[in-house]
């Protein structure tokens, strides 16, 4: 998001990606969950704010420790801007016990943060059909099929990556995403765009124009949607809908609440979106087999840091032809820093790399031709038994999961089994989800899809074929290192049988991955011939792309492993 809404940031120095913040007159605290324990215990130190540790014993979450605390007379503020309206329920019903009341507008923020950063300025641009697969016609004539399936009169849009799928648009308002701060509200006849019209050049706003979507100030959206038409009926997604535009809605009018469709729709890639992300994978798989070169032969003999090292991969993909930044924050973590999920170095924990230990990259690109998301974990000296166990029992989750053969219909929670039986099977687990579905040069993290342990994400989805997914699982040993194996899957076809219809797998993620880290004994003859065969296909789509003697090494790094 852009600097200017990163207010846990400024009011905690916590700089994690999930958090919530509860302040009181004699209180002040941060929830977050096991990703970022150790991070936030560090950046929290005399900030005033205490870390409160999700999903542990006896610790309830953020709305449930308001609910005990709370007293009649109270009055909760928030800024209904920036809670959804799953949140400004759950809200209102733990505290009506209490008599305490909650105030959607209680921005006490504005008025203390001088230096806030202003909104990005940059102008959104279109995405030309050769990478988006369908006109903006064509997606919204699917839309309003489905709208008048669901009986509904306006689909009104949220999410931002949501609004840049369906108008075939991209911004810079974030800075790992191409996304253009804006709303939208689709009709069987037009579309309201809300957005700063600063940002839309002139071409863009005649191609808008000519399909039928009038654009709006951005901060005219309440204004509108207070004035819809009574009797008529509104689809919203209330996870990613702002508790203030909720609210405007008239009373007149009736809600439908769902996830949006383009949601699902984006969600399953098009054959175009496919074509062009394998491509990319093999311009990402060129950059990655640079870099760990560059990386196992200057190690030792310059120095290198952890953020150094981040900002040498961020410059080789910029070179990349449709490379037009990282997808998220690099990850560089070498040594204990590997076992923090989300680690990303600064100036206070830099530390040099050297010929010893761990070294984790947590890294991806957004091309137009697709979002990039990988992980790869080395060996910069010679590793110990110990930690080619525990790295091979995490790779075999990876494998194993890559290779399902799973009926349609098969929700991602059920499939998470298979990532963490490896791990389990020796009392071992790891924190995190195992995959998240990952945009088309949108955000890295795209839902409804996801696989995990928990099914508490939408109980509706289930894996289908054009889904991208990442396929991460690892392993963590805290103040020591940590391993992680990460490629993206594309769910695909597989076989009809009698019992019905079945989809696989393919992974599209093109990088060797550190022979020297495996244990072969643990592999099984499937994730061994497996292991092989990636590795093979490794080579054969990269080195025609590599100098001679980059080819030479990588063949070396891709040769098959046998017992």
């Amino acid at each position: 998001m852009p600097d200017h809404w990163r207010v846990i940031r400024w009011l905690t120095g916590f700089t994690g990606s999930a958090g919530n913040v509860v302040i009181t007159r004699t209180f002040a605290g941060l929830w977050t969950d096991s990703r970022y324990f150790i991070q936030a215990e560090e950046q929290l130190v005399g900030s005033g704010f205490e870390l409160v540790r999700l999903k542990v014993p006896h610790t309830p979450e953020h709305i449930d420790w308001l609910k005990e605390k709370a007293r009649k007379g109270w009055k909760v503020g928030v800024d209904g801007r920036l809670i959804s309206v799953v949140i400004m329920k759950l809200l209102i019903s733990s505290l009506k016990a209490s008599g305490a009341t909650l105030n959607l507008k209680a921005d006490l923020i504005t008025p203390l943060w001088k230096d806030r950063p202003d909104l990005p300025g940059d102008s959104a641009f279109e995405l030309d059909v050769k990478y988006a697969g369908l006109t903006r016609l064509e997606k919204l004539e699917r839309v309003r099929e489905v709208m008048k399936t669901m009986k509904v009169d306006y689909q009104l849009l949220t999410a931002t990556d949501d609004i840049m799928w369906l108008l075939n648009l991209r911004g810079n308002d974030v800075k790992y995403s191409p996304l253009l701060l804006s709303y939208a509200v689709v009709s069987p006849s037009q579309v309201i765009f809300f957005a700063d019209e600063e940002k839309i050049p002139h071409e863009v706003k005649a191609s808008l124009d000519s399909d039928s979507v009038v654009l709006l100030p951005y901060e005219t959206v309440t204004s509108v949607l207070s004035h819809l038409e009574e009797g008529s009926v509104v689809l919203l997604s209330p996870p990613s809908t702002p508790a203030a535009l909720y609210r405007a809605l008239p009373r007149s009018v009736d809600i439908a609440e769902d996830l949006s469709i383009p949601t699902r729709m984006k969600a399953v890639k098009n054959e175009v979106e496919l074509k062009n992300l394998r491509k990319v994978m093999v311009d990402d798989g060129v950059v990655l087999t640079r870099f760990f070169f560059w990386l196992e032969k200057s190690v030792g003999r310059e120095e290198i840091t952890e953020m150094s090292a981040a900002a040498k991969i961020d410059e080789m993909r910029s070179t990349q032809t449709g490379c037009t930044g990282p997808s998220f924050s690099t990850i560089a973590a070498y040594n204990e820093h590997a076992a923090l999920p989300h680690y990303v170095p600064d100036m206070k924990t830099d530390v040099r790399l050297k010929k010893e230990g761990i070294f984790l990259l947590d890294s991806g690109g957004q091309y137009y031709g697709g979002t990039t998301d990988i992980t790869r974990t080395v060996a910069l000296g010679k590793p110990d038994a110990r930690m080619k166990k525990e790295f091979t029992l995490a790779l075999r989750g990876t494998i194993d999961l890559a290779m399902a053969r799973f009926p349609r219909g098969t929700k991602g929670y059920q499939l998470d089994i298979l990532a963490r039986k490896p791990l389990w099977d020796n009392y071992m687990n790891y924190g995190h989800g195992t995959g998240h579905g990952v945009g088309s040069f949108l955000n890295v993290h795209e839902g409804p899809q996801t696989i995990g342990t928990s099914a508490s994400g939408d109980m509706k989805t289930s894996m289908e074929p054009g889904m991208v997914i990442s396929d991460e699982p690892a392993f963590y040993r805290p103040g020591h290192y940590g391993f992680r194996t990460e490629n993206l899957l594309v769910c695909c076809t597989d076989t009809e049988s009698e019992f019905g219809s079945f989809l696989s797998f393919e992974t599209v993620t093109l990088c060797y991955i550190d022979r020297e880290l495996i244990d072969i004994s643990l592999l099984d003859d499937s994730e061994l011939q497996w292991l092989n065969g990636y590795h093979e296909k490794v080579y054969r789509s990269l080195h025609r792309y590599l100098e001679p003697e980059l080819q030479i090494w990588l063949r070396a790094k891709t040769m098959p492993l046998s017992r």
